[in-house]
């Protein structure tokens, strides 16, 4: 019997994800995954730990090595750019970005994970010298380089969302480090107004020059930048760190697939495409957000291997035996030794949704009050709730102590639809080594109930 073809594009979390789970579910299948970088499914994520030395070193801060999927039987293709789907012949054309020569690769299943890239600034002066990108192996490589050289003295970053990592990075390295931002505040789109005044007073403790309420109009300098035009004046600077976001990697599937108007691509609920046959994952798409009930973006590695494991599942049905029960969304925000985790949907988007929504934010110590301050760090619980049902849609932790357990409580409560009541009534383990009598979410949503405090 000839093996079923299935190629996968791109190798980041969805595609790894994909071409591991193809091998080790199904027998008799054939897997080709093509990558147009050099370098195989550098993570991202890990930037900010490599650049502080916290790594066993950039070629090791990936999700695979090519070896790794040959021994499983697989066939890896790196510096292979896909540039065209031929649906008639289920064929993928694809580049090799050293030499320019094509070739065709044949498909009985095509799963394209092709993600997303880091947006640019497209002003006057954007092609000047030291203007780097807060993503990829590449750029990784550069902005460590820039850390460590000394003719470096002034660092501008633009974007309060991301780009705090490299602010964070840089002002370590001893840089005089201008965050700069359009918004109000940093991780103002991420963020309740307590945290990201704790966020504000954290940057500027830590020796951070915020820069909010200002729009890069461009750059200017001889050859290199040497400073940041914004509408509120010049910015010196001898390199510029942009994290202002990104754009889907889609440009060359228009007029094969459908998709959306901002260039993300159209599936259904099983992750299929407008195209028999071709199935779409990660950061490109939109996937199911439980709290919303509806689609939306969610940039996140969790997704993608959510929704890749769900398709491989479901590759080879004619009619998937149900569909994807959807993601709640979570993710970490730091800045020096202060970190959140936001989870599910934030007030302003419940509200965008038309959810009539409610936050509470509460905040105590970690422990009991009879252990020293010194060994009582405070912390934040957050929860965002329906406010007619009191169910759970969103919530959020900070601390300079690692909560981020309780972080994965509330994703539970949004993913079951959990109530108030619920994690008011939640029966957790109590040290005072560790916790207080009642867990920090007991408080919180006791909190929104109207009971009061008990310690």
């Amino acid at each position: 019997m000839e093996k079923r073809k299935v190629v996968i594009i791109g190798g980041s979390h969805g595609g790894h994800e994909a071409a591991f789970e193809i091998l080790n579910r199904y027998d008799n299948v054939d897997v080709i995954l093509l990558e147009k970088s050099d370098y195989v499914s550098f993570m991202s994520c890990g930037m900010k730990l490599y650049l502080e030395g916290k790594t066993t070193g950039i070629n090791d801060v990936r999700n695979f090595r090519p070896e790794d999927l040959k021994g499983r039987g697989g066939h890896m293709y790196n510096n292979t750019e896909a540039t065209e789907i031929n649906t008639y012949t289920n064929t993928v054309t694809a580049k090799d970005v050293n030499t320019g020569e094509t070739k065709d690769f044949k498909y009985d299943k095509l799963i394209i994970s092709s993600g997303v890239e880091p947006a640019s600034l497209h002003v006057p002066g954007a092609d000047l010298d030291n203007i780097y990108l807060m993503r990829g192996y590449d750029w990784a490589k550069k902005i460590d380089a820039a850390q460590k050289d000394d003719s470096i003295k002034n660092v501008a970053v633009i974007g309060a969302g991301n780009g705090i990592a490299a602010a964070e990075v840089m002002a370590k390295a001893g840089k005089n480090v201008t965050l700069i931002d359009s918004g109000k505040k940093p991780l103002e789109n991420y963020l309740n107004d307590t945290y990201t005044d704790i966020f504000d007073e954290v940057l500027t403790k830590n020796g951070v020059n915020l820069a909010m309420n200002n729009k890069v109009t461009g750059f200017s300098g001889e050859g290199k930048v040497e400073a940041v035009e914004t509408d509120h004046g010049k910015i010196k600077t001898d390199l510029v760190i942009i994290a202002v976001g990104v754009t889907p990697n889609t440009e060359w599937l228009k007029g094969t697939i459908e998709l959306y108007d901002n260039g993300y691509i159209k599936t259904d609920d099983y992750f299929r495409t407008s195209v028999v046959d071709i199935y779409a994952i990660g950061d490109a798409v939109f996937p199911f957000d439980i709290p919303a009930n509806r689609r939306v973006p969610i940039p996140s590695a969790i997704a993608a291997r959510h929704e890749a494991q769900y398709v491989v599942q479901h590759l080879f049905e004619t009619t998937p035996s149900r569909p994807f029960k959807g993601i709640v969304g979570a993710q970490v925000l730091e800045a020096f030794d202060t970190h959140a985790v936001v989870t599910g949907l934030s007030l302003k988007n419940a509200k965008k949704a038309g959810i009539n929504a409610v936050e509470v934010v509460f905040k105590d110590r970690i422990r009991p009050d009879y252990i020293p301050d010194e060994d009582n760090p405070e912390a934040y619980i957050s929860i965002v709730y329906n406010e007619d049902s009191h169910q759970v849609l969103g919530g959020s932790t900070l601390s300079t102590y690692d909560i981020t357990g309780q972080a994965n409580v509330l994703s539970l409560a949004i993913r079951y639809k959990l109530t108030l009541e619920d994690l008011a009534e939640a029966d957790f383990f109590f040290s005072p080594s560790f916790d207080r009598q009642w867990n920090l979410i007991n408080l919180a949503a006791q909190k929104a109930l109207g009971y009061y405090k008990i310690v």
